[in-house]
């Protein structure tokens, strides 16, 4: 059976055997919205939990729109229009408007390609943009430590605005539960000193710290409270179909609007198969979530709740732009037993590294279960020192892993990786 997974900016076309296919985990059918930018006019005019933007902006100098990186794929051309005009509507031109890049502890995005990819070429070009920093601890303004102990620091550019609005895109997120909200904020522009408590294992080593979970999920509450001390006057976030087309749009308060909206994308992002299977064929999504192997383990966390223990998780991913961070390379290279690094890393004399919880969450695909990855970016001398087993082609792979379960292993088909939430629910 041929099966098209997300993989950079193509596709890539795999044959599955039939006999063996047990599932494709896709989105429910959801209908797109038929005039996205009339829905965002009218929840800036209506909103949950805040008076309307333009009234908001009545009387303020100047306004902060949080955006998302390169890695995420918002519609910020159809979202960003309705805006500005509701803002010039309470008096804040174009001119007074700050766009603000949240990178976490990513790359800036500064490239005339990239900036357009984000924004759209007309704003692009039209808009002051800049990049959040993490490392800059200058550009952070301080507001204590939660009672978890996490110091926070938040970008000056959000504190310091008159109006702080925050755009992003609601879907599963393998350690927060979803994306979106709050996570504009933190670890959007948040300091790297902020990030990496945050990060630590305390928080991500529990079971609720997961795909599609906010109950209980130290990580979102945390994030969530860390938000609230310098919340945005408004959000504006949305869901995406498989074709990126926008299904809906909440906005509001930071935690009333969110909470909306991960209703409605609980509903539209989850998949069920009726028992966990031998082998996981999936993706990191494609571009540009798939431009890195550092983003790249997202897709492997994602198929953990559907394959057995001792299975196989075959993952294709492009990663055109390498392995990603420095310091998440250099971590990786030079580790050579990932339980023992777990270990290590959870000891009190533990010096923190920038993006080990990328290192964490790639132990805990690797733990009990066996990954391929089917990549163009990196060279397979290289691949084999990142724990996960590379292969030419989903083919091979699959050849290889029935080789070690049998030649009736069950197979399911996660097409777009992550961003769907797979489930086993008896039938």
């Amino acid at each position: 059976m041929t099966i098209t997974l997300s993989y950079g900016k193509q596709g890539l076309e795999v044959e599955i055997p039939h006999e063996n296919l047990r599932g494709v985990l896709t989105y429910p059918q959801t209908v797109p919205l038929a005039d996205p930018v009339q829905a965002v006019r009218d929840g800036l005019a209506q909103p949950r939990g805040t008076a309307p933007l333009t009234k908001i902006a009545q009387g303020k100098r100047n306004a902060c729109i949080v955006v998302c990186d390169i890695t995420r794929p918002v519609p910020n051309a159809t979202l960003l229009p309705p805006i500005l005009e509701a803002l010039e509507a309470g008096g804040i031109s174009r001119e007074q408007v700050t766009v603000l890049i949240a990178t976490g502890t990513h790359r800036p995005n500064e490239s005339t390609e990239e900036l357009e990819a984000i924004l759209g070429a007309d704003l692009a070009h039209s808009l002051r943009v800049v990049n959040h920093v993490c490392t800059d601890k200058e550009s952070h303004q301080a507001f204590g430590t939660t009672p978890n102990g996490v110091p926070v620091f938040l970008d000056k550019t959000f504190t310091t605005a008159d109006v702080k609005i925050t755009v992003g895109l609601i879907e599963p997120h393998f350690m927060a539960g979803y994306s979106g909200g709050r996570k504009l904020i933190m670890p959007g522009i948040a300091a790297l000193e902020t990030i990496q408590v945050w990060h630590s294992p305390r928080f991500l080593e529990h079971p609720n710290a997961t795909n599609g979970v906010i109950q209980n999920n130290p990580v979102h509450e945390e994030n969530t409270y860390i938000a609230s001390l310098c919340p945005p006057d408004m959000i504006v976030d949305c869901t995406l179909d498989e074709q990126k087309r926008i299904t809906g749009v909440f906005v509001g308060e930071m935690v009333a609007a969110w909470q909306e909206g991960v209703r409605f994308a609980a509903q539209s992002v989850r998949a069920t198969i009726s028992e966990p299977v031998d082998l996981v064929v999936t993706s990191s999504a494609g571009y540009p979530l798939d431009a890195t192997f550092y983003q790249t383990v997202k897709g492997m966390v994602g198929a953990l709740p559907i394959v057995k223990p001792g299975g196989s998780i075959i993952i294709a991913s492009a990663c055109s732009e390498g392995i990603g961070g420095e310091h998440f390379k250099k971590l990786l290279m030079e580790t050579q037993d990932l339980g023992d690094l777990m270990v290590r890393m959870q000891s009190d004399d533990w010096e923190y590294v920038p993006d080990q919880w990328q290192v964490e969450e790639l132990a805990k695909a690797t733990r009990r279960n066996r990954v391929y990855l089917v990549c163009d970016g990196i060279p397979t001398e290289i691949a084999t020192d990142l724990f996960v087993t590379p292969s030419p082609s989903v083919e091979d792979a699959l050849a290889d892993a029935f080789f070690r379960h049998g030649s009736h292993a069950t197979v399911a088909v996660i097409p777009k990786g992550p961003y769907v939430i797979p489930a086993v629910e008896p039938h």
